[in-house]
């Protein structure tokens, strides 16, 4: 059995998996053990950089689109 990523996508040549990590994941705000465990074997066993979307910063933009758009790319690195 293995990790399940919420997407993964190509920047630059380069696997990027995307987590999106609701409130189960976090504890008073600061990830919780498996998720901690989670981010490190993915980049470590399979190679893909992760990149973690909080709920509560996804949230921030909730009705408009536009904002997670360049949300995600800040995230990515490509804006």
């Amino acid at each position: 059995r293995g990790y399940r990523l919420d997407a993964i996508v190509e920047v630059n040549g380069k696997k990027v998996g995307i987590e999106v990590d609701g409130p189960s994941h976090f504890l008073a705000k600061k990830p919780v053990g498996g998720t901690i465990l989670k981010r490190r074997q993915v980049t470590n066993l399979e190679g893909i950089s992760l990149v973690s979307v909080p709920y509560w910063e996804w949230n921030k933009h909730r009705d408009n689109r536009g904002k997670k758009q360049q949300y995600l790319r800040s995230l990515l690195q490509l804006s």
